[in-house]
């Protein structure tokens, strides 16, 4: 009997049955990493205000670390900007309510470049040892970036903004923005690795303990600072209390053609002032040692016109009391957003000027240009804005108020300056009528939220149209309006002058950072350069 043997398949050619198979794995292979890349920048969305998940930053991080891990720099980069859109398109939706999807999606898929460049850098790192804390290293030093360009920078989205509710928020205080968002991500990369030890060590049996340790740490360590860092969070009345009165006016309607209609809202927000005055007289409302008015609030200049003039200081007196006001005012050829210090009997007295100004809201950039492409924008912003120069804390009855107008609550530098020049408390008066009635007003109050512990101070939030609030130094909010109302709040507020370790620290943490992430992307240039060349022997 003859035994017959079986004969060895070959792989088929490129018509058999078996090509189109393996196409469709190499393809799968491909989508799979980029639709995991693009929904873990959803769940990052996902995690921002108005929605309360702020615990979900941390799967989704963890999520990009298992697409990102051991992965080409070019791959990393494809990687991160599906990434940066997944998280960022629908974050600034809010941006295209007026002017059209063009500038949400011109903005969106232009920030989402230096989230590719992040992408390219943790793939880079995460073939090091200990790659979580370099690649969380390397995101902080992208949000820094995304942060200062260009046109000065956009820092909307940062990790930290979306922690407001979060078990991470006391490390504010410790070291910033900077280093609340490196704990978050951190603590996401190192979930990821620790999963992933954890099903090598089931499969193999054999883990490196060093490299376990790791990652154990780089969860535990964010969480045990976090933990520890809740003893500089306080709202104790450092140096006595105030009555602070915030006014919201509302205005005629939503939209940028408000605008037109700035008198209606001078004339709304001196009413609702006014109100209040009668509430105090008839005491059911406590009498405000200062009242603050939000941005916008008279976009008639005062110091030009009298009628506005007359307004305001009409309801200064109704309510004795100084005011912060919203201005729009000229000066030396210059267009100025202005906050101005009313006293009800000696009138205008100081004024702070808006420092850091938003590029294609409050002048144009690449005028020419932009007006080539669509001359309707240019239109819309027939004047650019002047920079104001200096921070400003508005003395009012005794109260050191730093402010830091609307936008300006995005970035660092601006708010710690004002504390630096003596704040007690802080103001971030803003207008957020644009935007209807979009996220964006919750996102920034949840900046605010941050603000407030990392500088140990209370911040209220005047808005022309909502959601104005009252903020805590803990971060809690304990009064708030409704949006597109007329409305105010009174409440006494702490008063403090300490200084937190994120104040006196300042830039130092994110500078930090910085060379850590650059410290391991030189690593692992070095290590790659080293890997070639033993190859080629």
């Amino acid at each position: 009997m003859t035994a017959t043997a079986t004969p060895v398949r070959e792989p088929g050619p490129s018509g058999s049955p078996s090509a189109p198979a393996s196409r469709a794995a190499r393809l799968a292979r491909r989508l799979v990493p980029a639709v995991l890349a693009a929904l873990s920048g959803v769940l990052l969305y996902v995690s921002f205000p108005p929605r309360t998940l702020w615990w979900l930053a941390v799967p989704a991080f963890a999520l990009f670390g298992r697409v990102l891990r051991s992965r080409t720099w070019k791959a990393g980069l494809g990687l991160g900007y599906l990434f940066g859109l997944g998280f960022l398109l629908p974050l600034l939706v809010w941006t295209g309510v007026e002017v059209g999807s063009g500038v949400w999606l011109a903005l969106a898929f232009v920030e989402a470049v230096f989230v590719a460049l992040v992408g390219a850098g943790v793939a880079a790192v995460s073939r090091l040892p200990g790659w979580p804390v370099w690649a969380a290293a390397v995101w902080i030093a992208g949000e820094g970036a995304r942060a200062r360009v260009p046109f000065g920078g956009f820092p909307w989205g940062k990790v930290a903004f979306g922690q407001a509710d979060g078990g991470f928020l006391p490390l504010a205080a410790l070291g910033g923005t900077p280093v609340l968002g490196f704990a978050v991500v951190l603590c996401g990369f190192g979930l990821y690795e620790a999963v992933r030890l954890a099903v090598e060590r089931r499969r193999t049996g054999a883990v490196r303990r060093a490299t376990a340790a790791v990652a154990l740490l780089s969860v535990t360590v964010p969480v045990a600072g976090a933990l520890a860092a809740r003893g500089l969070v306080s709202d104790e009345a450092e140096d006595g209390t105030a009555t602070v009165a915030v006014i919201q006016g509302n205005v005629p309607r939503a939209g940028l053609g408000f605008n037109a209609q700035r008198r209606a809202v001078l004339d709304y927000h001196a009413k609702e002032t006014q109100r209040l005055a009668a509430e105090v007289r008839a005491g059911k409302a406590a009498r405000p040692d200062f009242v603050l008015w939000p941005e916008n609030s008279s976009d008639i200049d005062p110091f030009t016109n009298s009628d506005a003039y007359e307004i305001i200081d009409a309801a200064a007196k109704a309510i004795g009391a100084p005011i912060s006001v919203g201005g729009v005012v000229q000066r030396d050829g210059g267009l100025y957003n202005e906050q101005i210090l009313w006293d009800p009997e000696k009138g205008p007295l100081d004024t702070y000027d808006k420092r850091q100004i938003q590029p294609f809201g409050e002048y144009m950039p690449l005028r020419s240009l932009v007006g080539a492409i669509n001359d309707e924008w240019t239109s819309m912003i027939r004047q650019d804005f002047s920079r104001g120069t200096e921070a400003k804390v508005f003395e009012l009855n005794g109260t050191g108020v730093g402010l830091a107008t609307c936008y300006e609550a995005a970035f660092d530098s601006v708010v710690r300056d004002t504390v630096r020049e003596g704040a007690q408390m802080i103001s971030v008066p803003s207008n957020n009528a644009t935007f209807d009635r979009s996220e964006m007003t919750y996102q920034q109050l949840a900046m605010s939220r941050v603000r407030a512990v990392e500088h140990s101070r209370t911040v209220t939030v005047p808005v022309t149209s909502g959601v104005s609030a009252v903020i805590m130094p803990d971060g809690e909010v304990t009064q708030r309006t409704g949006m597109f109302v007329a409305d105010s709040l009174v409440q006494e507020v702490p008063l403090r002058s300490s200084e937190t370790p994120a104040t006196r620290l300042g830039a130092l943490p994110e500078v930090l950072l910085v060379l850590v992430a650059a410290g391991g992307l030189g690593w692992a240039v070095a290590a790659g350069v080293r890997g070639r060349r033993a190859g080629g022997v």
